[in-house]
């Protein structure tokens, strides 16, 4: 068995450090718990400042999509403009002025 020399088995066991090293970076990156060498979970803490971070964005993001409503709502009012008869719009302005 010539195939399984020591340098294989580094290749192989460097194969497999390279793929922990890049499971536990995916883990970190999108939160999810950590194991310790025992499978207890080991969470991250979150500080204080990381807590107010994400109550600003969270803020943040309901204020965009209060906003990204109401750009949505007048887009649909533009494309209606643009697609109807001119005559429709006059009349709709002459209706407004009386």
């Amino acid at each position: 068995m010539e195939f399984l020399t020591s340098p294989a088995f580094a290749v192989v066991g460097i194969a497999g450090m390279i793929g922990w090293v890049f499971t536990t970076w995916l883990r970190v990156k999108h939160g999810y718990p950590l194991e310790g060498s025992w499978g207890q979970t080991l969470k991250p803490t979150q500080t204080n400042e990381q807590m107010e971070r994400l109550k600003l964005l969270t803020t943040e993001n309901a204020q965009l999509q209060a906003e990204l409503g109401a750009l949505k709502d007048r887009v649909h009012t533009l494309e209606r403009i643009a697609t109807d008869g001119g005559n429709r719009l006059s009349r709709e302005i002459e209706d407004l002025r009386h």
